[in-house]
Formats: C-alpha cells, sequence, structure tokens
C-alpha cells in the first residue's frame, strides 16, 4: 500500500493560502512566509511522504534503544573518551529538538544519522498543518502537529528545570555563526515567536555579541538563561565561541543541545558501538535493546590497519567524517577516487554499511520523476514530536532540488 501511494499519488497536497497565513501569524510579519519561498524555492516539496504506523513505531524504538545505550556507564565512559575536552561534564540538560534521519526499506527502517541540532522541526509543523489528505486509504495524525508548539514550550522549561531546578526561566537566546545569513534563519524567527508568546523574553544572536561578566552570560544589557544552541561547533571550539564555552563550563547558563548531548548521542564514531551487537552486549545491554539495534547499519572507523579491506569493500559503503555535519565531505564508495580515498583514510571517517534511500515519484513540468526520500524523526528524551521527510536529488539529502524539500508525513 505504502509503495503503491508513494508512487502513484500525485496530488498537491500543500494549502498554500493556509501555509502562508499560518507563518506570518507566527512570525507577526505579513509577507514572512511570501519572502520565505522567494528566497528558497525548494524549501517546501508539495507532496506527502507515506509510511505505515508501524515503521513509525520501529522508528521510535530504535531511538529508544539508543537512547537507553546513552545512559549505560560503559558506553558513556567509551564515547567521552574520544569526546573533545570539556564535553564530559553532564549538567543536566538531555539535549533540545534531537534528529534520528532513516532510510525506509523493505526490510524495515535504518538509522543513518543522529543530530544533536536538527533543523527544520517549526518549519515542518506549520508545514503539516497546512495539509489536506489525498488520494485513498489516507489519514493524517495531526496530534503531534496541533500539540507541537505546547510540546516545543514544555520541552525547553524541562530542560531549564534539569539543570536549575525551580528557579524562574526568564530570557532565551537562539544562538547561531551570522544567523541571519543561514538558510534555515526563517525558523529562528519562529522559535522566537513562539516562545515570545509563552512569556519568554527570546532573542536571536551570533555568539560573537555575548559576554562573560559578573558571573553570567550576557547580550548586551540582557542576562541569558538559557541558549538554544544551533550552532555546529558542537564543541565550541571555535575563537569566536569563546564566552558561550566558557559560561557553558562554568554553569554560568543552561545550553541546550550542548557538547555532552553530542558526545553522548551523536557523535559518528559512537555508530561503531550502536552498531556491534557484540559490544553492546558487554557493555550490558538488554537483549531486546540490542535486537532494536539492529536498525543501525553496521558502521566501522577507518583505520590504516583496515584501510584495504575497506578499499576493497567500498562499492557496499558510505564513507561519512567525524567532524561533518549538513552531508558536507561524505562519498558513496561507489564514487570514490583513489585521491579522494587517501584523504579518506587519512582523515578522521567512518564507513557506513550503504543504505538505499527510499523513492518517491513526483510530477515536475508534467513529467514524472524518481526522487530519494529519508524521514527525520524529531524528539525530546526519546519521546517524538514530529515526524518529516526529505525530498531530494544526489549523494545526500539537500534543499535544493527542483520538486524537492521539506515534506509531510501521511500514516497509512
Amino acid at each position: 500500500m505504502v509503495d503503491q501511494l508513494n508512487q502513484r499519488c500525485f496530488c498537491v497536497t500543500i494549502d498554500p493560502t493556509k501555509l502562508a497565513h499560518s507563518l506570518d501569524d507566527m512570525a507577526g510579519e505579513p509577507g514572512f512566509s511570501r519572502q520565505l519561498t522567494a528566497d528558497r524555492p525548494h524549501l517546501f516539496s508539495n507532496v506527502p511522504v507515506f509510511i505505515e504506523q508501524t515503521v513509525l513505531e520501529e522508528m521510535t524504538a530504535i531511538v529508544q534503544a539508543i537512547e537507553h545505550v546513552g545512559h549505560l556507564p560503559l558506553y558513556k565512559e567509551t564515547v567521552l573518551s574520544w569526546a573533545p575536552e570539556g564535553a564530559d561534564t553532564d549538567f543536566g540538560a538531555i539535549g533540545a529538538l534531537m534528529g534520528y534521519d532513516f532510510h525506509l526499506g523493505a526490510d524495515g527502517p535504518k538509522l543513518i544519522e543522529v543530530n544533536t541540532n536538527a533543523g527544520g522541526a517549526f518549519l515542518n509543523a506549520y508545514l503539516a498543518r497546512a495539509q489536506a489528505a489525498c488520494c485513498s486509504d489516507v489519514r493524517i495524525d495531526r496530534r503531534s502537529h496541533d500539540d507541537f508548539d505546547a510540546n516545543i514550550a514544555a520541552m525547553f522549561a524541562k530542560e531549564w528545570t534539569l539543570q536549575r531546578g525551580a528557579a524562574r526561566l526568564a530570557t532565551v537566546v537562539i544562538v547561531d555563526d551570522a544567523p541571519k545569513d543561514q538558510y534555515l534563519y526563517p525558523e529562528f524567527v519562529l522559535v522566537r515567536e513562539l516562545l515570545t508568546r509563552q512569556g519568554l523574553e527570546t532573542h536571536i544572536a551570533d555568539p560573537r555579541d555575548l559576554q562573560v561578566r559578573d558571573g553570567a552570560l550576557w547580550l548586551g544589557r540582557t542576562r541569558v538563561d538559557l541558549v538554544y544552541n544551533r550552532l555546529v561547533d558542537f564543541a565550541l571550539n571555535a575563537p569566536e565561541h569563546l564566552a558561550l564555552r566558557e559560561a557553558y563550563a562554568g554553569d554560568l547558563v543552561v545550553v541546550t543541545p550542548n557538547p555532552h548531548n553530542h558526545a553522548v548521542l551523536a557523535n559518528k564514531r559512537n555508530l561503531t558501538i550502536l552498531s556491534d551487537p557484540e559490544i553492546l552486549r558487554s557493555f550490558g545491554a538488554p537483549s531486546e535493546v540490542v535486537t532494536r539495534l539492529a536498525g543501525v547499519p553496521l558502521t566501522r572507523l577507518v583505520t590504516h590497519r583496515n584501510a584495504d579491506e575497506l578499499w576493497q569493500a567500498r562499492k557496499k559503503l558510505f564513507f561519512k567524517p567525524l567532524s561533518g555535519h549538513g552531508s558536507r565531505a561524505v562519498y558513496r564508495g561507489d564514487k570514490l577516487t583513489k585521491g579522494v580515498w587517501a584523504d579518506i583514510v587519512e582523515g578522521d571517517y567512518v564507513a557506513q554499511a550503504f543504505v538505499p534511500p527510499g523513492e518517491r515519484i513526483i510530477e515536475l513540468d508534467g513529467e514524472r520523476v524518481a526522487r530519494k526520500v529519508d524521514v527525520r524523526l524529531y524528539t525530546y528524551g526519546a519521546v517524538p514530536l514530529l515526524a518529516a521527510a526529505r525530498v531530494y536529488q544526489g549523494q545526500a539529502t539537500n534543499l535544493r532540488t527542483p520538486g524537492g524539500g521539506f515534506a509531510p508525513v501521511f500514516i497509512v
């Protein structure tokens, strides 16, 4: 049923007027939606992606298994041994808006990557609310969409409480490098307005504008209580992030997600453990957790010792840099040249068993064409907040494919 819908259902489900009104209203800016889509013509796909309820449940089970392992003492000791300096301290916050990316196939969902600063959730929530069901045998479960704002507010409140107890949360700053230049800057605006409506003074800022003084982190004259961190400098090591790093290390501000969250859950090297049943058992993972983690493709660290073996098997592998983000410097093994391979061996890479992405047939300029699909599950504390898809063309996900972009997930 799902395969047939993804191959044959071409209806356009977005109500553009509803989406525009929703985004303009939340942003508090008439014309916000028009400018958003004008500058980013391939941000939203016109078609939904269909998945079965059982597949969504399997994805959730994999997420829960990963976060269960994240609490095992031997696992934490191991992954923190290769984490950046300063990531070993746990201040309490567990990481706002985790993102778990899956490829879906006949043998079930396979986890491709874990992200601590997963973008797109807020845009996808509003996109999903502007959908109408189409084709037959389809329902839209709107509970996660309708409850999204309240769940996000509760998430930030919980992150604050985990680190600060009963103290009052008053100010939040959304932080990224040159935020107005970021492709997903409009999402920052939505977050700011959502939290402002919850009674929190909320700002968007470049980390260069932050200062540590008088035992606190400041943005101008505003004392910062909590930072919603969208930086891809996961360890906060860059010189321009010094103030934020100092405040985080000194427990002067709540940072979420933070270097500890990334070290425990999202460092790509951790996949070498999460995909190895023998290591998981030796660390004390229950049998049901090990079984669920069969959904993590086998991943190995690339070393000089195993380089020849991995080169011979390269056509069945996908190579990712440990320090990479946003699909940068990733390579399909069957596309590798000898020169690139030499760089991989000398760099810090993992080799992951290649799992082909799903496929969605779309209509583009009157023709039916195939596009690749992955599904991202946004979670907090291993509880799903939202599921969304990305429709794309090329080696890795992007938001620049004609006919592609973020797509709503319909449950069959």
